[in-house]
């Protein structure tokens, strides 16, 4: 590739945004801070540092001091360890068909557990005692599978999220019937912005038993941390992390990001940001008559069905990801540097290009 092109394609990607994945979203200065800080000098290994200590601290006082902390590396890290740490073999673990965990993980907490997992149809992303309960069955016979996990998103990857009334029945359910519920919380924060209420009013104090607590998509440059509210699963947490390569050696440099993170409330701000440039564009296209859709707008997602003759020409603009190639659905999401100027530069593209097809 020549030098020309290779600055043509830095200038392409440094200067547009996009629309695709809050994963496309860089790292919010205070976090690059963050690092700079704790990087200056040494500091012990595998978690006995201060910064670690420091981020433990501020999550068992949002979540409850029993609460049990651990620092990996990814969203896949996280669900996989907190699946293990519910879970043996034989076991079943039921979440929604557009579950991460079914969908987007290579197979890893089947090949992590040795578990079976049901992914469940619902048409918002959201299970309920409803959509679990023809799965429960087999219990204490050999031959079968034994009901063991719901696992849930929050928010969903359709965007949505539970409500804690919604949430407060699902725990209750599962609990009624000997199972534990991990949540998938790697857009927590968009959730916790959306609802309105403290972290813990929507997590533990619904029943959540295991969960993840996303960074990397709210300003982080890597890291999540897995937060255990009930006791029986922290057993061999420890254990777990370390055989599942989740164990980072220099753990201060994401612990320190998490301590950067709840700092004047910088992980609200900035998922109320992403969820009110959602509304924004949510707002500038309900005028459209060429743009459908398909799920209520309850945090930083929009889905979609657009003209299939609009999809490639404006990704070249602004990238976005095709969740539904058939039904042409696609997924737009916004970030906590997603701006107000680049969402009316996206609906007025949008609209030159419609006006191009004559669709408007």
């Amino acid at each position: 590739m020549s030098i020309e092109r290779i600055i043509q394609r830095n200038l392409f990607f440094t200067i547009v945004k996009s629309f695709a994945s809050d994963n496309y979203s860089g790292v919010h200065p205070a976090i690059l801070e963050a690092l700079i800080e704790a990087n200056q000098n040494h500091a012990s290994s595998y978690g006995n540092d201060f910064y670690t200590k420091k981020a433990e601290a501020i999550f068992r006082s949002i979540f409850g001091e029993d609460t049990d902390v651990l620092f990996v590396f990814n969203g896949t890290g996280a669900n996989v360890v907190s699946l293990q740490c519910a879970v043996q073999s034989f076991d079943l673990i039921l979440c929604a068909e557009t579950a991460h965990i079914h969908s987007d993980e290579c197979g890893a907490p089947v090949k992590a557990t040795g578990c079976m997992l049901r992914p469940i149809a619902t048409p918002d992303g959201k299970l309920t005692p409803e959509l679990i309960e023809p799965y429960l069955k087999g219990f204490g016979n050999m031959h079968n599978v034994q009901p063991r996990v719901v696992s849930i998103s929050q928010t969903t990857e359709l965007g949505t999220v539970y409500q804690i009334e919604e949430l407060k029945r699902l725990c209750d359910f599962a609990h009624t019937h000997g199972l534990v519920v991990h949540m998938d919380g790697a857009r927590i924060s968009n959730a916790v912005a959306a609802l309105g209420v403290n972290a813990k009013a929507c997590t533990a104090d619904c029943g959540v038993d295991i969960m993840s607590f996303g960074g990397t998509k709210n300003g982080l440059l890597m890291g999540e941390a897995i937060l255990i509210f009930n006791p029986a699963l922290s057993v061999n947490a420890q254990f777990i992390r370390k055989q599942t390569t989740q164990l980072f050696s220099k753990m201060r440099f994401i612990s320190a990001q998490f301590v950067a993170l709840f700092e004047h409330d910088l992980w609200l701000t900035m998922a109320y940001h992403a969820n009110r440039m959602a509304q924004l564009l949510a707002s500038e296209i309900k005028q459209l008559p060429f743009i459908v859709l398909t799920q209520v707008v309850d945090a930083n997602a929009l889905f979609v069905k657009l003209p299939a003759i609009l999809v490639e020409p404006l990704q070249k603009e602004f990238p976005f990801y095709l969740w539904d190639e058939k039904n042409v659905e696609a997924r737009w999401m916004c970030s906590f540097d997603t701006t107000e100027e680049e969402i009316r530069l996206f609906v007025r593209q949008l609209i030159v290009l419609a006006e191009g097809q004559h669709l408007v």
